[in-house]
């Protein structure tokens, strides 16, 4: 297997450890990505399981189907946004699953592309489009919003305190000429910023990339949605687990989570997020923002 396909999972064990995956069980990873996680679960659902691997990444799908090749005859692998899921398992025959995984975000294979447009590190197309068919690009958002739109979007998406500055910046910047690459875009952010935000450990421009990224994708919409399909599409006793990587996502399944508890739906198994161990953050420190939610259905 090619060093490309050995993106390294987070919160692995954790994972395995609620889901509680045993053979002849039909589980979901909703988010396959390079199917780090999917791979763990066929190991113990097989034989007589079957794994549902959706992502709405092409790539990634093929990514996906080279390193399960051993398992072929007990995956799906659907191309479709997670949002649908219900329609998803529906078309595909299934009416209820027996656990479900949310692996959110972003995947370091995705951001380490040059040519998607995601990371701040290598220049490149201004893209950010995970599904690569849909029309809007970051290009376009950056290029036509208005200044106020665009303060409201690394406001609200980028929790960035210097939204106003950075959407003045980047309307005078395209007066002079579009603004096409991620280096042009991140120069343009990074001079809007003090000194001091030069010092910090992440770029000085990361929060507002990561709010134009969630606004083409529309990925808290498609968490949101997803998540209040999940009740209908869990059997009784079966298992949800999500992994987020910023506060957003992880308001969300926190909000979302407690309402089904309230009603319940679901019983929570996380009181607190659970996030990884001092070992994963020396081996992975990609991991370090990782946080895990479970909850079973009851």
């Amino acid at each position: 297997m090619g060093e490309k396909y050995l993106h390294r999972p987070v919160l692995v064990r954790e994972v395995i450890d609620f889901l509680r995956p045993a053979p002849g069980m039909v589980i979901v990873d909703a988010t396959i990505g390079a199917a780090g996680h999917a791979e763990e679960i066929l190991k113990r659902i097989t034989p007589g399981g079957t794994l549902v691997g959706i992502d709405r990444d092409i790539e990634s799908l093929r990514m996906a189907s080279e390193r399960l090749r051993p398992f072929k005859g007990s995956f799906k692998l659907i191309n479709k946004n997670f949002r649908y899921i219900g329609d998803i398992l529906k078309d595909t025959g299934i009416k209820e699953t027996d656990g479900i995984l949310f692996d959110l975000g972003i995947s370091s294979i995705q951001m380490e592309s040059w040519e998607r447009g995601f990371g701040i590190k290598n220049e490149g197309p201004l893209d950010m489009r995970m599904d690569r068919s849909q029309g809007v690009t970051a290009k376009d958002l950056v290029n036509t919003l208005s200044e106020e739109e665009i303060s409201r979007l690394i406001e609200e998406f980028g929790e960035d305190r210097f939204h106003r500055r950075i959407a003045r910046n980047i309307v005078r910047e395209r007066r002079r000429g579009k603004i096409s690459t991620t280096f042009e875009l991140a120069d343009v952010i990074s001079r809007s910023l003090p000194f001091s935000r030069g010092r910090e450990r992440i770029h000085p421009a990361t929060r507002a990339f990561q709010a134009f990224r969630i606004a083409v994708n529309d990925e808290l919409g498609s968490e949101e949605e997803a998540l209040n399909q999940s009740p209908f599409v869990l059997k009784k006793g079966g298992r949800l687990c999500v992994i987020s990587f910023h506060s957003l996502e992880d308001r969300i399944s926190k909000n979302i989570l407690r309402r089904f508890r309230s009603e319940g739906v679901f019983s929570v198994l996380t009181k607190k997020p659970l996030t990884p161990g001092e070992e994963e953050l020396r081996d992975n420190p990609r991991s370090r923002s990782a946080k895990l939610r479970a909850a079973e259905r009851l």
